[in-house]
């Protein structure tokens, strides 16, 4: 499958996958029919996904399962009258129904909006009045169904509101019912161009209402890069990106790039996060691949995880938040798995990764996306040199842009040009570029503190307080001063053996242990102990929360 998407699929060096991998961009690529359905025909006994839950539940789903599903679910929205352009919200978890469903609508060229379960009434309303929703899918579940009842008065252009179960309210369709009885599927006659709206991800935002991220139908094609050379997939791999389907990592770790390279997904659908059930899980079905944000890493090796056989876990990724090197120490003593970290946003594919032709370098986002034009430029809008710090930036022309890279805000042309003007995408963040070539990221623009003329990045005190045991997870912010304009504060989880100790004794030991671990200006002045962070549903740490908190 690979080979009819790319150049050149086998690359010997770092410097030939850099200089060689292009994309082949077919006319009117439909991933539903061109992947999908393209593996149903050549391999229809293939497995596609592994989908288990935690009540014991486990269905394998083959490219015939999954083509026969999303024909199925596709002629069911037809019958909607749900067709080319109309917005479907799908708020699924990460239940099987969301892949019948966003593929489905794929399919008929209509537009996938995913969504977490986690949103209010009002938060559905506000989606609906900013994309002019036209159905609804979620699951039958009380506090969801509830949330998209109270909101569906007020919701003009929402015409459908369906349950995939259990419950189906009155109000509600049956997504269940509505597939079984579905008429034979018949594709429609036209579809979709290249650079028609696919996908909009409502952006979880660390501040501001979120702004609506626009993808197209080549969208798909941008994580050839994620599945087949970050996340290192072939044919054989079993992969597991954990990631709840309402955040873009679901699509970048569970679908497209995985499907591209003939992976099978590997879906766990959980309710709550606990290390040694996800532990559990890579041991009892043999995972080979496993990506998931820093976080998650940290609570592992918080684990006893030689009480797990993980032999088959041959590659490990990591991304959402930037990774500490204690984390990736750790962990590599642990399994002998070293961590590839890489780096991207809600607006593009992959940026910048670790290859398998590269060595990980802890703490170190990897080296740019050959398949985008990325640098970094600092404030005078020159490229920075070895060392400096600047903004990382893709230089691409939105009549001309890469597959993976968005076309813009939705319905906001200012935002879009505040972010995408003069042939500069810009990102937003801040990180410096090594004599190797490897970025090393600094933190957001907005989270970067400014203390007695100095620039200090949140990322490297933040990895020199979480190499200390007593340390769970933490953020650096900045609080105001009179003297310095800024100090920096760190908000920090203790690890249980330490909660005990919380007081000024060990402030001055994680503040004398920075000084030690990084330049002793940056050491945190102000400490606060925290049960947890606030993060958004992503799973990156809303510092904005943290800052405003002390302003009150």
């Amino acid at each position: 499958m690979l080979e009819r998407f790319v150049e050149k699929t086998q690359f010997t060096s770092q410097a030939d996958f850099e200089q060689n991998f292009k994309i082949k961009v077919p006319e009117n690529f439909n991933f539903g029919y061109d992947v999908l359905d393209a593996w149903a025909a050549e391999s229809p006994t293939k497995r596609a996904m592994c989908w288990t839950n935690d009540h014991g539940a486990h269905i394998d789903f083959t490219y015939a399962d999954l083509k026969d599903k999303t024909d199925r679910t596709a002629s069911y929205f037809m019958s909607l009258g749900i067709g080319k352009g109309d917005k479907v919200l799908l708020i699924l978890k990460r239940r099987y129904e969301f892949w019948f469903s966003i593929l489905a609508l794929h399919k008929i060229g209509a537009v996938v909006i995913p969504a977490t379960h986690l949103l209010t009434g009002k938060d559905i309303v506000y989606r609906c009045h900013e994309a002019d929703i036209k159905a609804i899918v979620c699951v039958g579940e009380k506090v969801v169904l509830d949330h998209v009842a109270e909101a569906k008065p007020d919701c003009p252009t929402l015409e459908h509101v369906i349950s995939v179960g259990p419950l189906i309210p009155e109000g509600f369709e049956d997504f269940t019912k509505g597939i079984e009885n579905a008429a034979p599927f018949v594709r429609p006659e036209k579809v979709n161009e290249n650079s028609d709206v696919m996908l909009i991800f409502f952006t979880s935002g660390t501040t501001g209402e979120p702004k609506m991220v626009a993808h197209d139908f080549l969208y798909p094609l941008g994580h050839i890069i994620t599945g087949s050379y970050w996340h290192n997939l072939t044919e054989e791999s079993l992969h597991l990106t954990v990631a709840d389907t309402g955040w873009g990592k679901a699509v970048w770790g569970k679908l497209y790039g995985q499907m591209i390279a003939g992976a099978t997904i590997f879906v766990y659908d959980h309710e709550k996060f606990t290390p040694a059930d996800m532990l559990k899980k890579i041991e009892e079905y043999k995972i080979t691949s496993f990506c998931a944000p820093p976080t998650i890493f940290r609570f592992m090796i918080q684990e006893d995880i030689t009480k797990y056989d993980l032999s088959s876990l041959k590659w490990c990724c990591i991304a959402g938040e930037a990774l500490n090197p204690s984390v990736y120490e750790e962990f590599y003593k642990l399994t002998g798995v070293k961590l590839r970290e890489g780096f991207g946003q809600t607006e593009t594919t992959c940026t910048v990764l670790t290859t398998p032709w590269m060595e990980p370098k802890p703490g170190s986002m990897g080296r740019p996306n050959p398949a985008y034009n990325v640098t970094i430029i600092k404030d005078d809008g020159k490229p920075a040199e070895v060392g400096e710090r600047g903004e990382i930036v893709i230089m691409a022309n939105p009549d001309d842009k890469p597959c993976g890279l968005f076309k813009g805000y939705l319905k906001d042309e200012q935002k879009t040009y505040d972010a995408w003007n003069n042939g500069i995408y810009h990102t937003g963040d801040e990180a410096w570029r090594d004599e190797d070539g490897y970025f090393w990221f600094v933190g957001r623009n907005d989270d970067v503190i400014k203390s007695s003329g100095y620039r200090i990045g949140p990322f490297e005190v933040e990895s020199a307080l979480v190499s200390h045991p007593a340390v769970v997870e933490c953020a650096i912010t900045a609080v105001p001063d009179p003297i310095r304009g800024q100090v920096v504060k760190a908000t920090v989880v203790l690890a249980p053996a330490y909660k005990a100790q919380a007081g000024e004794a060990l402030i001055k030991e994680l503040q004398d242990y920075v000084k030690r671990e990084t330049a002793p200006y940056k050491y945190p002045r102000v400490m606060e102990f925290v049960d947890e962070l606030p993060k958004t549903i992503s799973g990156k740490i809303r510092r904005v929360e943290i800052r405003n908190k002390d302003k009150q």
